[in-house]
């Protein structure tokens, strides 16, 4: 666990897993994503955090306030498939409820998880990257200090049909 001024970064329990659907379940949460995933994508996505964590010995944090209610989640998982347009990386990432915008939970606990992963881990870079309409992330980045790596920019191609760009920023481990 950590712990920082407002939240609590823990593992994974199944405590988390209808918490973690819901959050998938909204469009509002999701814009980013073109949308909402189904529970059994949100599903795969939560067992894939979870064996991060005995595989990786890194992956996402589930994010909970001092009362212990699921706010979201943060942290580095290592991204192995050669095949990303970025090839094999590790990235660090977020997604909070929506009553969790606005107050710099992102901020903090991916500041946290940046510290840890670093520490733990010690990757020479950690990426991030988002859709350019998607200015809450682009500000946690600038809050982080993230640094924009514009010639790392990319597209693909979604299996719904459609594209995703993303636009990239970078933390040096050295950095952080």
């Amino acid at each position: 666990m950590i712990k920082t001024r407002n939240l609590r970064l823990v593992l994974w329990g199944e405590q988390h897993r209808a918490a973690f659907a819901a959050m998938h379940a909204d469009p509002v949460v999701m814009a980013d994503q073109n949308g909402p995933i189904d529970p059994k994508e949100s599903d795969a996505k939560f067992d894939r955090y979870r064996r991060g964590w005995i595989e990786e010995g890194v992956s996402r944090w589930a994010i909970e306030n001092r009362d212990g209610s699921f706010l979201g989640y943060t942290g580095v998982v290592h991204r192995l498939d050669e095949a990303h347009p970025l090839g094999a990386h590790f990235e660090i990432g977020w997604r909070l409820v929506v009553n969790a915008w606005g107050y710099g939970y992102a901020t903090e606990s991916a500041q946290a998880a940046l510290l840890d992963a670093v520490a733990r881990v010690r990757p020479s870079e950690i990426l991030t990257y988002t859709s350019p309409d998607n200015l809450r992330s682009q500000a946690v980045m600038s809050r982080l200090k993230l640094r924009r790596m514009p010639k790392r920019d990319f597209v693909v191609e979604k299996a719904s049909g459609g594209v995703w760009q993303g636009l990239v920023w970078q933390a040096h481990a050295g950095d952080q």
